[in-house]
């Protein structure tokens, strides 16, 4: 008899939780409003940066290709320095070509571009770019210079195993490259003293 008597309060204010639910949707709002409002400052800031090299007609043989996932690309060294500028914030996936002249990045819904030979500065296995982070050696890190700027690329390939193959292949081109990119790079250096 108790039991039966025993009911759950009835809800009588409607106005005050509808209030909260409007005031929520405003904060988030809000908060993804700042959000992008800091990305196209971002880009803004970044604005020297030179558009990025288109496909030449012909690059030769491949010498190794890959699809999987395009992380981002930051400051070479500064792994949470972001670049958005030309697309380059996007993650997408992607399809990469290694040939004699350089790297093609394909990237189906994003911008596609070009990592000339002469710009390619190394390759290593790496955990993390960009505010991604996975295991240690998940992520084909490949540094290369555009503009006066050195930049890291972050890869991840739909079978890890093959990234120590690019690695080894990277560095190899990397250093059959002539005298004058050498000294290119200690310009860049210098003048960022």
């Amino acid at each position: 008899m108790l039991a039966a008597e025993k009911k759950s309060a009835e809800v009588t204010d409607w106005s005050a939780r509808i209030g909260w639910l409007i005031g929520l949707a405003l904060f988030v709002a809000l908060v993804y409003w700042l959000m992008r409002q800091g990305w196209k400052w971002r880009g803004t800031l970044q604005g020297d940066l030179p558009e990025l090299p288109a496909t030449p007609e012909d690059t030769g043989p491949a010498t190794l290709t890959m699809s999987g996932r395009y992380h981002g690309s930051t400051t070479a060294g500064q792994w949470l320095d972001r670049i958005v500028a030309h697309g380059l914030g996007t993650r997408s996936r992607a399809e990469l070509t290694l040939s004699d002249a350089g790297i093609d990045v394909v990237r189906p819904g994003a911008e596609d571009f070009f990592i000339p030979r002469e710009a390619l500065r190394e390759a290593r296995l790496d955990k993390g770019i960009a505010g991604k982070v996975l295991t240690e050696g998940g992520l084909l890190i490949v540094t290369w210079a555009h503009g006066d700027r050195l930049i890291d690329s972050g890869f991840r390939s739909d079978h890890a195993a093959e990234q120590a193959a690019w690695v080894t292949a990277i560095n190899a081109l990397t250093s059959q490259q002539p005298q004058q990119t050498e000294n290119h790079t200690d310009t860049t250096e210098g003048a960022a003293r």
